[in-house]
């Protein structure tokens, strides 16, 4: 029987005796154990402040009935006593819980109230700063030990109660009998005798077998989560499945975490059943029933806390920063091009592609979260896409930042889903519940998400991650779970335009098969074209054939003037330390060029030089995040103006020439000599086809050309040229041609 919902079926191994722990000699009696614990907590001080009377003081005024304890402090006051715990946790944990009790009891606790509540039981945790072990890494030999194992938190199930003191009652004599019930995912049976000995033979025989029932009023019931904790990204070796682990929390540490937390779990490696109950003349059957399959029990959850006191999203995937780390680091910024040696220092063996490389070092430090008093966020990190032909690096540079940063996760669109980016609601197989588990975006919470081929990506599929790109939250509600989960990750992505590679004869709008909806949540937008240049070509050919020649020889150089494990660190101790404030300058010269680029775009829209690319607030703050950025990469706490233009300079060269370019953009070459003569042809036919004040579609114009005339560059250069000189506009997104009145 069990108190979970589910059978479980446990494995007696046969460790614990009232003398102590079969097969293994304890360094202490039980006796021995609980004083020097009450001694512990009693006289450990720190900054001459008896830290664990002050927080059992605390935790107990507040209803809080439980001691967190660091393991640092107790191998202090005796490490014979760790070493034995750490052998033998589920009982020296006993020990310490009574100790606790005692202490509370005696110091805290009036006995002579009768109107004073029972003494409270309490709950001891564990905390250390030990190296964890990987989850593929645990094996039988740790069986019943202490561990500590980081990971990153997937899904959760609802919080359920289970027996801590169960009482039957049998339902013939009304004898009762309590049974302890142990922590984790270990059930107990059902007494089948019952054992009333007031008068034996006589009673007895009245008791049928299985009379006893529980009885849930007077059982005592404690909570108990299970969630399952999944291998961080990062931790995974390539080519190989993320290992996943059941955990299972009671009391006061239930409900401390949510899908996508990272924390570093103290527990005790459990074993439960993983196969039937093994049918008697089954040779398969009761071959399954001897295989378990482990589970954590955990003792203590750790988090790091920002200052606002909330989960860090960062975890403990950040490297260890030493203080030689944090010395080299103040003497870095010191440098004058410390930005311009951090941006070479991106994907150093990508030749060329400079403000691209500057635009993803901003994204990996990205800018500064804000909470207003009203309770609303503004999102600091930055989004940039890369658009362009292909065999351009896009990809590169993709997989650079995944090795790069601390928290990264790497998809391609076509393999990804609505459910598989954001979350899926999921029903477990035992206990018939639905359960929430993070996708890619709330498993990158605080870090990056590349998303490769992000053009293949169905329509439906992209509309689900928006309100990830810009409020940064997943609203979820469905199968009855209603709730939000954070995604403050950096969406880094690649794509191919519509017809596979550029066009300059054709406008951006024709070429990006995306909302702008979904545009508008990009901070920078590239254009990355194949420039088919003699000079350029020669250049990118001499560096990949070095690649190629000496990849031996180039090895340290391709590193860039900074390794990647030092800009990894660089990263991490800028998002940590840094939140870099606009000065005043800096406030009035955004100001200054917010009003001057809405005026050239309603200027370029009346003149209709251009489409004219509407600027609104949320251009003007993805300009502060990128200046925020690189505030961080230069340590700077102020925002100065220079980082502001530069900013700005990103910003137009980017996002702004991205939309401007194609057959609107004043750089696109007048008809070729070869094509002048057929192209005036083309006009000629298109002006007999559509009468002046009448419409046609587009594509139904060109393809009607292309049957007459079987040259497409001809055709685009003519509608091209007849649309410079007014005589046709673009009505409803491109889709339609208006000859316009007054246009012979």
């Amino acid at each position: 029987m069990s108190f979970e919902g589910e059978q479980i079926y446990c494995l007696d191994q046969n460790l614990i005796t009232n003398e102590g722990l079969g097969g293994v000699d304890m360094d202490y009696t039980l006796a021995e154990t609980e004083n020097k614990f009450i001694q512990f907590v009693r006289e450990a001080q720190f900054r001459n402040t008896y830290i664990y009377r002050e927080q059992l003081k605390n935790n107990a005024q507040r209803g809080l009935y439980f001691l967190r304890i660091e393991m640092e402090h107790l191998i202090a006051f005796d490490d014979g006593l760790v070493t034995a715990f750490r052998n033998n946790p589920a009982q020296y944990l006993k020990v310490f819980e009574s100790a606790v009790e005692m202490i509370y009891r005696v110091d805290y606790y009036d006995d002579s109230d009768p109107d004073m509540d029972p003494a409270p039981k309490f709950q001891v945790q564990v905390h250390s700063d030990e190296n964890p072990l990987m989850i593929r890494d645990l094996q039988s030999n740790l069986m019943g030990k202490l561990i500590c194992v980081p990971g990153i938190i997937t899904s959760t199930n609802r919080t359920s109660i289970r027996a801590r003191t169960a009482v039957f009652t049998c339902t013939n004599c009304g004898h009762e009998k309590r049974q302890e019930v142990e922590f984790g995912m270990k059930g107990i049976a059902t007494p089948v005798i019952c054992d009333n000995q007031k008068n034996p033979g006589q009673d007895r025989s009245n008791c049928k077998l299985n009379s006893y029932v529980l009885n849930a009023d007077k059982t005592e019931f404690v909570d108990q989560q299970i969630m399952k904790l999944q291998e961080a990204p990062e931790h995974i070796p390539t080519g190989e499945m993320p290992r996943t682990l059941l955990v299972t929390c009671d009391r006061n540490l239930t409900d401390k975490c949510t899908p996508g937390n990272r924390i570093k779990i103290m527990g005790i490696l459990c074993v439960t059943s993983g196969g039937g109950k093994g049918r008697g003349g089954n040779s398969n059957d009761q071959a399954r029933s001897q295989v378990r399959t482990s589970y954590i029990r955990v003792v203590g959850i750790q988090s790091v806390v920002n200052q606002d006191g909330s989960a860090s999203s960062m975890g403990f995937a950040m490297p260890n920063i030493s203080e030689e780390d944090v010395e080299k680091f103040e003497n870095m910024r010191k440098d004058p091009e410390i930005y311009e040696k951090i941006c070479r220092s991106v994907a150093p063996s990508i030749f060329g592609h400079k403000d691209i490389k500057k635009a993803i070092a901003c994204l990996m430090f990205g800018g500064c979260p804000k909470k207003l008093p009203d309770g609303m966020r503004l999102r600091g990190d930055i989004n940039v896409l890369l658009l362009g032909d292909p065999s351009v690096a896009k990809s590169q540079f993709l997989k650079f930042v995944e090795r790069c940063a601390p928290i990264s996760v790497y998809t391609s669109g076509k393999g990804c889903s609505a459910a598989g980016l954001t979350a899926s609601i999921i029903k477990n197989p035992s206990s018939g519940e639905f359960q929430l588990e993070g996708g890619a975006m709330v498993l990158a919470d605080g870090g990056i998400v590349c998303i490769d081929e992000f053009d293949k990506m169905r329509a439906q599929d992209r509309v689900a991650i928006h309100e990830a790109m810009e409020q940064q939250t997943i609203s979820i509600a469905k199968a009855g779970i209603t709730t939000i989960l954070n995604t403050r990750a950096s969406v880094l992505a690649a794509a191919n335009p519509l017809f596979g590679r550029y066009d300059d004869l054709k406008h951006a709008a024709e070429q990006i098969d995306f909302q702008s909806s979904i545009l508008s949540r990009f901070d920078a937008i590239f254009i990355v074209r194949d420039v088919r240049e003699d000079r350029v070509d020669r250049a990118i050919a001499s560096h990949v054939i070095n690649l190629h020649m000496h990849s031996n020889r180039l090895e340290q150089e391709a590193t860039g003037e900074i390794s990647l494990e030092v800009l990894r660190k660089y990263v991490c101790h800028a998002k940590q330390k840094m939140q870099p404030k606009l000065s005043e300058e800096s406030c009035h010269r955004l100001q200054n060029m917010y009003v001057t680029d809405r005026a050239q775009s309603k200027e370029q829209r009346i003149s209709k030089k251009s489409n004219g690319i509407p600027i609104t607030v949320r251009q003007l703050e993805a300009i502060i995040r990128i200046s925020e950025a690189i505030a961080k990469i230069h340590l700077d706490p102020v925002v100065q103006v220079k980082y502001v233009d530069e900013a700005h300079r990103i910003f137009k060269i980017s996002t702004l020439n991205a939309a401007a370019s194609g057959m609107s953009s004043s750089s696109t070459k007048d008809t070729p000599v070869e094509l002048q003569e057929l192209t005036k042809k083309v006009e000629e036919a298109v002006r007999r086809r559509v009468a002046i004040g009448t419409k046609i579609s587009y594509p139904k114009l060109q393809q009607e050309m292309m049957m007459r005339f079987e040259n497409q560059r001809a055709i685009d250069y003519a509608i091209l040229a007849m649309v410079r000189r007014g005589e046709f506009q673009h009505q409803e997104a491109r889709k339609i041609l208006y000859r316009q009145v007054g246009h012979a």
